[in-house]
């Protein structure tokens, strides 16, 4: 482990065994998965992978504590009062998980403290205040009877957290599930368990009844696939790749749980020559550089109008140059290493692939000189002469971004649809009439106009096409966790017909 990692270890314990905790109670029985640090190459603790047993006792723990009621029947604004107080006790343990989330992901420490953990903080808020406002519907339309819709809990849900982000989307799935009065079973990926085991910690902590939350760890293709096939679950919700989101449809398909699956993106950033030139600039590598460009969200394919296609590759490739790449726990840090060996490997191959598709790589492609540990990739501009090339089609999730140039909103419009994908777009233009028709013309779940991603809770999150299924907000949460139960109330005794009166 390196200094800048020791000084900061010295300061927050790693966990000597990321454990399963079901019932309040953490289990330590079973195969260890390693975790490790991207920096250093090192392993820094173990998972304990959940076998099929473990995997029903968290599933029937969860099942029990909801029938008991003690949350599941809870006033919201009992639910409220909790939900604040964890909010409350993940800002005050920022730091700590930062600083987990950091060693765990590469993540720059900034990064993990001014997002990740602050989007943590802000999901149990948000849906601290959402909860307490909910309210049915009543119909009245016909004179003798009342019509009430009041939502229910729905029981228990599966929850299977991405390694990229996992502080920041794992509890945006917890939160909105326990809101509304729902058990669950957490499974966060093996590659990233540390923050989930400490956040699980500290949900007790607060006062949250033990069994409403359940952790279990394994990798996806056991524990993950077991959770996506149990008949004790009753609604399922995935981040991740696509194809594994495929896998655990169907699966959950079997026993008819519905699902929200948030998958990949390939998203177009495109940059209109009318354009505030430097927030374009600014938001294009904030688009495709946060997170060490491992974000579904990422803005991968630049799309630029050919009369600035020129000036704007020259300050892209010199701006990516002077990108300060370094230790993730050095505060000056903007790139960091990528979270696993075997994904550093895959970025890697699409350095190969890209010169063999005849693009030309004008910065980047290769292993960061200077490192004798950890997955340091260079950050990566590539210009392609072609949008249906797979070093444009198939997401890399990296630090790695290619560039094309368009002609006229048309052009711009087609090539940000020749896409399996449909997550996010990007459009930085002055001109309103381009703004209101990139809002008609793209297919995507969400369209951004001259700003990076912002994430308004409030509203509906989720992609297009091989991009998901379903979607993350207040609204989307409270239908997808609540069952709507339809009540008819007559307001006068019926005069009911008397089938077999003689009368």
């Amino acid at each position: 482990m390196s200094d800048t990692t020791g000084d900061i270890a010295a300061s927050h314990k790693i966990p000597a065994l990321c454990g399963n905790i079901i019932g309040g109670e953490t289990y330590t029985q079973g195969d260890q998965i390693p975790v490790i640090c991207p920096e250093t190459d090192e392993v820094v603790t173990h998972a304990v992978e959940a076998d099929d047993e473990t995997l029903d006792l968290a599933i029937r723990t969860a099942q029990e504590t909801f029938e008991q009621g003690e949350w599941s029947k809870a006033s919201s604004d009992h639910r409220q009062k909790v939900l604040f107080r964890i909010a409350d006790l993940i800002e005050k343990h920022q730091e700590e998980l930062a600083w987990l989330e950091t060693l765990n992901i590469g993540a720059p420490i900034r990064q993990s403290e001014t997002r990740h953990v602050t989007r943590a903080v802000l999901n149990f808020r948000f849906f601290a205040e959402y909860c307490s406002q909910t309210s049915g519907d009543a119909y009245y339309q016909q004179p003798d009877y009342l019509t009430v819709v009041t939502r229910e809990p729905v029981g228990v849900a599966a929850l299977i957290g991405p390694w990229n982000a996992p502080i920041a989307l794992t509890t945006m799935k917890i939160a909105g599930a326990i809101a509304f009065g729902n058990s669950c079973v957490v499974k966060p990926s093996e590659i990233s368990p540390l923050t989930a085991f400490r956040v699980t910690q500290l949900l007790l902590e607060a006062g949250l009844p033990e069994g409403v939350v359940n952790l279990v760890n394994g990798r996806g293709g056991t524990t993950g696939a077991a959770l996506s096939s149990h008949d004790g679950i009753d609604r399922l919700s995935f981040t991740g790749g696509t194809a594994t989101g495929r896998a655990i449809m169907s699966a959950a398909g079997k026993n008819l749980v519905p699902v929200t699956l948030e998958l990949g993106g390939k998203s177009a950033n495109i940059i209109f020559d009318d354009a505030d030139y430097e927030q374009a600039l600014d938001g294009s590598l904030l688009g495709i550089f946060s997170n060490n460009g491992q974000q579904c969200l990422a803005g991968s394919r630049i799309l630029v109008q050919r009369s600035i296609f020129d000036r704007f590759v020259a300050d892209f490739v010199g701006r990516t140059n002077n990108l300060r790449m370094g230790s993730s726990f050095d505060r000056r840090t903007e790139i960091g290493p990528l979270a696993t060996k075997s994904h550093f490997n895959r970025v890697l191959s699409f350095a190969d692939l890209a010169r063999e598709e005849g693009c030309e790589i004008l910065t980047g492609g290769r292993a960061a000189d200077g490192y004798s540990s950890g997955y340091f990739f260079e950050p990566t501009v590539a210009v392609t002469p072609r949008n249906d090339l797979r070093i444009c089609q198939e997401e890399i999730f990296g630090p790695f971004a290619t560039i094309q140039v368009f002609d006229t909103p048309e052009e711009a419009w087609r090539i940000a649809n020749e896409s399996d994908f449909g997550l996010v777009s990007y459009v930085w233009t002055s001109s309103l009439e381009t703004a209101t028709t990139a809002h008609k013309a793209i297919k995507a779940g969400m369209v951004l106009i001259n700003t990076p991603i912002v994430r308004e809770l409030r509203a509906p999150f989720g992609g297009f096409k091989d991009s998901g299924v379903g979607s993350e907000s207040g609204a989307s949460c409270e239908a997808f966790y609540t069952e709507q139960k339809t009540t008819v109330i007559p307001m006068a005794k019926p005069n009911l017909p008397k089938l077999g009166s003689e009368a």
